[in-house]
């Protein structure tokens, strides 16, 4: 069990507000539409739809919704949809990879740009911070009272790490082994409340106080945009 959880809770998410909401549930039907264009609308066989579909259902996305997205991308309203990922640095030399999904790459490289240098940052070439990040699979399983027990019962599972938080036990995994861990850990009896792919930060940045609240409002800001999928720091 590891002594430094920074992993364990990667972003920070601010209490959704109606518009925050209505985002989210925006960004999560293009990724629940791309994840059945590219591997089909069958949950069971397509991992990658697993996962958003499973994203969904936690923010309580309704079931019509989330039907329609998978309608929609085994159609042709998916085809315009393109995955990148952009590399830079914000305040303080901040380390930061960005996961966007758009249907305009020019529109979301120009917005990235904006926020970047407003912040005083710039993006980076690829592979500019990729290698300041492992990318890892990540679950938060429900927690228990007997906490500890399921800790190491877990460990027994062969996961690489566990940890505790506030809102259940987070567990570290090898990218490519994602899916099979997550089978092992729901036929333990455990619930799994989160999944997902993340790029984790080898060692994260001590900044002061200022410059701190500085990068995680330029953070917020990225995330805040349209066609950002998700954001990663070593903050």
């Amino acid at each position: 069990m590891s002594g430094h959880s920074k992993w364990s809770t990667i972003k920070h998410k601010k209490e959704a507000t109606d518009h925050k909401r209505g985002q989210i549930f925006t960004k999560l039907v293009r990724a629940i539409t791309v994840a059945a264009r590219d591997g089909g609308p069958d949950i069971n066989s397509n991992f990658k739809l697993r996962l958003a579909v499973e994203k969904a259902h936690q923010v309580n996305m309704p079931k019509v919704n989330i039907d329609r997205a998978i309608e929609k991308g085994t159609g042709a309203g998916s085809m315009g949809f393109m995955e990148a990922v952009y590399e830079g640095f914000g305040p303080g030399n901040t380390a930061v990879i960005v996961e966007v999904l758009t249907d305009n790459k020019n529109r979301a490289v120009s917005e990235l740009k904006k926020v970047f240098e407003m912040a005083g940052g710039s993006l980076g070439q690829p592979g500019s911070v990729a290698f300041l990040f492992d990318k890892k699979g990540r679950l938060v399983v429900e927690k228990k009272p007997a906490a500890d027990k399921q800790m190491l019962k877990l460990i027994d599972l062969g996961v690489e790490d566990v940890v505790e938080t506030e809102t259940g036990i987070a567990v570290l995994t090898p990218a490519n082994h994602l899916d099979e861990v997550k089978s092992k850990v729901e036929a333990e009896g455990f619930l799994v409340k989160e999944a997902q792919l993340v790029y984790l930060a080898k060692n994260y940045l001590d900044l002061d106080q200022a410059i701190r609240e500085k990068a995680e409002n330029f953070l917020e800001s990225l995330d805040d945009l349209d066609d950002v999928q998700e954001v990663y720091s070593n903050l």
